[in-house]
């Protein structure tokens, strides 16, 4: 589920390029603070995205500093954070923590597997932290999973576990902006969900995967009806964002909604088309 989401750097200002791999590297301290190692090996751009989200919306104060890390020892960089940085690591390593119990039950991944047990007991920490959104996670993968075991292609139904998912950790508090959040998340983890999809597609047809794509693969009009389903996908996340009153760091936001996916998208398109000519 994760690294679609991220920022079309050819179209961002350097100024703003720089505040986001701010808040990426913040983010990346705050799982190694919280969870050490394992959890920064497991950060995912999709919550730099939730972080500036969050940020923009309720505008609290910003802790920035600049220091060395593990990847970097021996340059300082920039890290902004607060607690809604903490809020979306654990966000990112309940999601980082079922990803690999999927990858443990498709493939059989004992690794995968392993890790998981090792983030157990953090887990558990998230879930006393964060009970609503814990358990708004585990149904909506739940039920993902039982429908994927019906083997039915219908695109919303297959995505929607995954959109339930990601709309519930959107939800930090139960305020007025709480349902424009949740959609906002929720068309966002459905496009996430479709696009993994799309990706993997291959490779699940070799190893007989549950894939919602794989019924429409041979249509004539198959690449196009993918690309549609995708763009009214980010239209209705897109739509939901925009009635949310956030001015801070918005072209970040905008460029990750309405660019920045997109590159993945064609990263994919052009690497079909490269096993296609192999």
């Amino acid at each position: 589920m994760f690294g679609y989401v991220t920022v079309n750097e050819n179209e961002l200002k350097i100024r703003d390029f720089r505040r986001y791999r701010g808040f990426y590297c913040g983010l990346c301290q705050s799982l190694k603070t919280r969870y050490g190692l394992r959890g920064q090996i497991l950060l995912p751009n999709d919550m730099t995205f939730l972080t500036i989200l969050l940020n923009g919306l309720y505008e609290l104060p910003l802790k920035e500093e600049d220091r060395t890390c593990l990847t970097h020892p021996t340059k300082k960089q920039h890290m902004i954070g607060n607690e809604i940085t903490d809020y979306a690591a654990d966000m990112g390593l309940l999601l980082a923590y079922y990803k690999l119990l999927d990858d443990r039950a498709d493939d059989g991944n004992l690794a995968a597997g392993a890790l998981a047990g090792r983030l157990r007991r953090a887990v558990n920490a998230i879930d006393a932290r964060w009970p609503v959104q814990s358990r708004t996670v585990r149904e909506a993968i739940e039920a993902q999973e039982a429908f994927e075991k019906t083997g039915a292609s219908d695109l919303d139904g297959a995505a929607a576990g995954s959109g339930d998912a990601l709309g519930g950790i959107f939800v930090m508090k139960d305020d007025e902006w709480a349902d424009l959040l949740r959609r906002t998340g929720f068309f966002l983890g459905k496009f996430v969900y479709l696009m993994d999809a799309y990706d993997d597609l291959g490779s699940d047809v070799k190893k007989k995967r549950y894939n919602p794509w794989i019924s429409r693969m041979h249509d004539v009009d198959f690449d196009a009806c993918v690309e549609n389903v995708l763009t009214m996908m980010m239209a209705e996340c897109a739509k939901n964002f925009e009635k949310l009153p956030i001015v801070q760091d918005a072209d970040i936001l905008r460029n990750i909604i309405y660019s920045g996916v997109w590159t993945k998208y064609a990263a994919i398109r052009k690497k079909q088309a490269q096993e296609a000519e192999a």
